[in-house]
């Protein structure tokens, strides 16, 4: 840890390690010998300490140094943190470091309502953006450049709108948009300000004070030692001030003069370090010390409280002090931040040094309190008091307890403990055994009439007797026959020998006691009116009357007709609340325990009134909650560890007011923070304006909502509803919840409203946060122009193109009807061509039959020409080798007979014919169209015509295969048919173009 005080340089190194640096060997030599010598403090704190609540930097999520403390208008907590400015609304931390990533030494609430802090090099402020999110601003920069060499800023302080920045080497003075700067004579250790008026120290010149610009001396004569270090300054009245130092005491200043504080217990203090100070009443001076924790003493100097780690407190350097608004404590530790419910009218008296011994039973016994825990019993004087937990003393253990304690009674006189390992009588500070056997719960006198001579005592198997005998209590039997643990016990409210007793679970017996010692048990069961119960059966005696606390409501016996009813009065003010604990005090007010909730039926207005105490909840001993009510200043009620003591009277009238505030919007989908909390400056207690209505896109339109209650005292006691107006249709029913989602808000105007109520009914004012969610772009007045116009030119573009479709249409129809009619004509056509196809192919029929006719006319050609062709070859034979000249003669003539009818010339006239009437003129149309055709050349076309083999054209023609090449190729030649055109398609071809020419 950094040294606070660099004035202090001559007198410490490091408060971590404490050692104190003299000038010389003597003053060590001193302080050795006090250090080593002289003992811890031994002033007595008071039995009951107020609750402290640790908060470490794991809770916190920031430095573990807080240096300075201050609170808002509107509750909220700052911190000067080694990571920042820290804040608490009572739930959440939040943490806002400075651009440079440095501590913050010092804080104050300037006159304008903003928060002035200093840190390393480094001196600003902190203010809302529009958001309302804190954001820092430095005002270094107004500093001159030859003025920038400084290092923390270690105190600041506030007076007329003017603030001062203490820095070791320079004090700073902000005005008017404005830095001065002071160097001083030696350098500056304290810094502040104390009615009405700025206050320096200087290591060379002392205590001084800030007039018209300027640093003049104040006080200039007393006691004041000639090396001191101040690190406080409380206002005692208006003309005196209580100066505070490190290490040389306190001393009362007025006018010029100051006045050491004459105090033994501060002389002792001292030692410690006094590193802060704080007011916390008008009487009363809270003391941070840097060793033992924080001392609240008189304003004489005397004794009243210590905190330390002993006492709850994280560590016992206490870097800073602060008292809030409502009179708690806030401490800001070398590691964490401790709270003080100073002013809670409930507090835990620890009887065990350890604090972890669980308090079952107590009694207050000539003077003294007996608290009985889970491992012996405890005693402390108290003598006379009012509120006991302002009792000073501490906790001794009685001899030969040790173990569990049950009961504790004081009977004539005599103080009894129900132990786990029998009966006891307590004398002075030791336990003495009456009888050793394993197991009492507790006692109950059987008269009303002292000294009584008969007591019963439940056990854990039934219920034995004490009788009073010559000033001493001795065993004397048990009810026979009866083994049911008996740790409820009551007396009947008519009879003195009837007991009535309880078990969980096994039911409710009465017990009527004779004098020849032959008692008698009685279960009550359904048959009696009494339910069914699993676990859950608990008789009480309350305001005279046999009660049953069950899991179906309380049930109330009648003696007249010896059966239990339902109660109308009590059942009417729990309204089946589940209670299984009743105790009646004094004023007539009923304590009751519902599960692990404590609670009191209030009689103090003249109608029945429940008041829970949530800041016991779960703190009692599940199943064997104890309640002792003293008086109304004194409530005891039994806890896990320790007993707590309540001042009824004051928790009553100590009724905070409470207020709520929401502290943070976001849009959790993302994580962006949409306000942080303030409409105004930090210190203004301003509510939304109208231009102070955030316009939410779209895309973040699931949001988020922290609220919350700087009640810091009693946070356990307040509830939330919520609502959130455009959306809800109703309030939220009350809980503990301090956040609320809303996801996918549809577009529209909302405000969120949050109200708390404590314990006691009270309700705080409604606050409320307005934001609009904007419409997507879609549904922008933007958008739907844009959509006007879209439609427009989609309904031009609808006319234009029904437009067209109707022209197109139009053309459709006129070409379906031309279409229709090319249908039709094409129908007509159609069936001349198949009229014509017919035809042709009768044709075609026709020709292919005379083809054939043909084919065979000329093949019988070709036959009857070879035919004839050897029969004239075979004359000639005969002719040659016959020898009669006669018949050689007749076979000439034969020869020339055959040689004449081998003549083709008249066949092929006929052929022609014949041929030209079958293929329509083909050979007079080639003659046409080729006069320089050839005879042989046309009877060779035709041969072609009719696909005849080169074979069959030279047998019909008369000549060799070689005439009919050297024949075709000429033909080929007037044709001017290239060597890849088939000569059969070309005729076939000129045969059909002819045809359709002349057609």
């Amino acid at each position: 840890m950094r040294n606070r005080y660099p004035g202090a340089v001559l007198h410490y190194v490091n408060p971590h390690i404490g050692v104190l640096q003299c000038r010389n060997m003597t003053c060590i030599a001193i302080l050795l010998f006090i250090l080593l010598f002289i003992p811890q403090l031994h002033a007595q704190n008071t039995i009951g300490l107020p609750e402290v609540v640790n908060y470490s930097k794991q809770t916190y999520h920031a430095g573990t140094q807080n240096w300075a403390i201050r609170q808002g208008r509107n509750g909220m907590m700052y911190f000067a943190n080694n990571e920042g400015l820290l804040t608490f609304d009572g739930i959440y931390w939040r943490t806002y470091p400075l651009p440079n990533k440095t501590k913050v030494r010092s804080l104050e609430i300037g006159a304008d309502n903003r928060i002035y802090i200093g840190g390393e090099n480094e001196f600003g402020y902190f203010t809302p953006d529009q958001h309302g999110v804190l954001h820092y601003v430095s005002l270094r920069n107004l500093v001159h450049e030859r003025d920038r060499g400084f290092a923390d800023i270690w105190n600041v302080a506030v007076l007329n709108g003017s603030v001062f920045f203490r820095a070791s080497n320079r004090i700073f003075v902000y005005e008017d948009n404005a830095v001065s700067v002071f160097n001083g004579g030696s350098h500056w250790r304290f810094l502040g300000v104390c009615n009405g008026i700025t206050v320096a120290q200087d290591a060379a010149s002392g205590l001084l004070r800030y007039d018209n610009g300027r640093w003049i001396p104040w006080i200039t004569a007393g006691e004041l030692p000639s090396e001191y270090l101040t690190t406080g300054l409380l206002p005692v009245d208006k003309a005196t001030s209580l100066l505070v130092t490190m290490d040389a005491g306190l001393f009362r200043l007025t006018g010029d003069r100051a006045t050491r504080l004459q105090s033994a217990f501060i002389d002792q203090v001292k030692g410690e370090r006094i590193y802060a100070a704080t007011r916390v009443n008008d009487k009363l001076i809270a003391l941070a010390t840097s060793l033992g924790g924080c001392y609240i003493v008189t304003n004489e100097g005397e004794f009243v409280h210590r905190f330390a780690r002993a006492d709850g407190l994280q560590n016992n350097n206490v870097l800073s002090i602060f008292r809030d608004q409502d009179k708690n404590l806030w401490l800001g530790l070398d590691n964490g931040i401790d709270f003080i419910a100073y002013d809670n009218a409930i507090k835990t008296m620890y009887p065990a040094a350890t604090k972890d011994e669980a308090g079952y039973v107590s009694v207050i016994y000539k003077g003294k309190l007996y608290v009985g825990t889970s491992n012996g019993l405890y005693s402390v004087p108290v003598g006379e008091f009012t509120d006991l937990s302002y009792v000073k003393g501490t906790f001794t253990y009685v001899e030969h307890s040790r173990g569990q304690v049950w009961g504790l009674s004081e009977i004539n006189g005599r103080l009894l403990m129900a132990h786990h390992e029998g009966i006891f009588e307590v004398e002075g500070n030791q336990a003495r055994p009456i009888e050793k056997r394993n197991g009492f719960w507790g006692f109950l006198p059987l008269s009303r009439i002292y000294p009584v001579k008969k007591v019963a005592v439940g056990n854990y198997n039934g219920i034995n007797f004490l009788e009073y005998e010559g000033n001493t209590f001795r065993p004397s039997g048990a009810v026979a026959g009866f083994d049911v643990a008996s740790r409820f016990l009551c007396t009947d409210a008519r009879e003195e020998n009837v007991i009535w007793t309880s078990h969980p679970y096994r039911g409710v017996y009465r017990v009527t006691l004779s004098d020849d010692g032959k008692s008698q048990a009685r279960l009550y069961t359904h048959k009696d009116g009494l339910p069914l119960s699993l676990n859950n059966n608990y008789i009480y005696k309350v305001k005279n009357k046999i009660l049953v606390a069950t899991e179906k409501g309380i049930y109330e016996y009648n003696a007249a007709t010896d059966r239990f009813s339902a109660s109308a009065y009590y059942n009417g003010i729990f309204q089946n609340l589940g209670v299984r604990y009743l105790k009646e005090d004094q004023a007539g007010n009923v304590w009751f325990v519902r599960g692990k909730e404590l609670g009191v039926v209030d009689m103090s207005t003249g109608s029945p009134k429940i008041i829970f105490l949530p800041e016991i909840n779960h703190k009692m001993v599940s199943g064997f909650e104890y309640i002792h009510p003293l008086n109304e200043e004194n409530i005891l009620i039994g806890g896990e560890k320790g007993i707590y003591h309540i001042n009824y009277k004051k928790y009553k009238q100590n009724k905070s007011h409470i207020s709520v505030q929401i502290s943070a919007m976001r849009s959790f989908g993302t994580d962006s923070l949409l306000f942080g909390g303030y409409f105004g400056e930090v210190n203004e207690l301003k509510r939304q304006s109208d231009d102070q209505v955030p316009h939410v896109a779209n895309r973040l339109n699931s949001v988020g909502f922290e609220f919350s209650s700087t009640l810091f005292s009693q946070q356990s006691s307040i509830e939330y509803a919520y609502f959130l107006e455009g959306f809800d249709s109703n309030w939220s029913s009350w809980s503990a919840r301090s956040s609320k989602e809303y996801t996918h808000l549809p577009p529209g105007h909302y405000t969120f409203k949050v109200k708390a109520r404590n314990n006691f009914g009270s309700e705080s004012e409604i606050a409320g946060y307005s934001f609009v969610i904007l419409p997507p772009w879609y549904q922008t007045i933007w958008a739907y122009l844009g959509y006007g116009l879209l439609v427009l030119g989609l309904a031009w573009l609808f006319y234009k193109w029904q437009e067209k479709r109707f022209l197109q249409q139009q053309q459709k129809h006129l070409e379906e009807q031309k279409r229709l009619q090319y249908l039709h004509q094409l129908e007509l056509e159609k069936n001349e061509k198949e009229i014509i196809k017919l035809k042709n192919e009768k044709l075609e029929a026709e020709i292919l039959h005379k083809n054939t006719d043909l084919a065979t006319s000329a093949m019988h050609l070709v036959q009857k020409a070879e035919l004839l062709s050897k029969l004239k070859t075979d004359l000639v034979k005969i002719t040659k080798s016959a020898e009669d000249d006669k018949i050689n003669d007749d076979l000439k003539k034969m020869i020339k007979v055959v040689g004449d009818e081998n003549k083709v010339d008249k066949d092929w006239g006929q052929f022609s014919k014949h041929f030209d009437s079958v293929h329509s003129n083909f050979l007079i149309a080639l003659k046409e169209k080729y006069p320089n055709l050839t005879a042989n050349e046309l009877k060779m076309s035709a041969y072609l015509r009719m696909n005849l083999s080169s074979k069959e054209i030279a047998q019909l023609m008369n000549i060799s295969l070689r005439g009919v090449e050297v024949g075709r190729y000429r033909l080929r030649k007037k044709l001017q048919l290239p060597t890849e055109v088939n000569m059969f398609n070309f005729f076939l071809g000129f045969h059909i173009d002819e045809s359709k020419e002349k057609a």
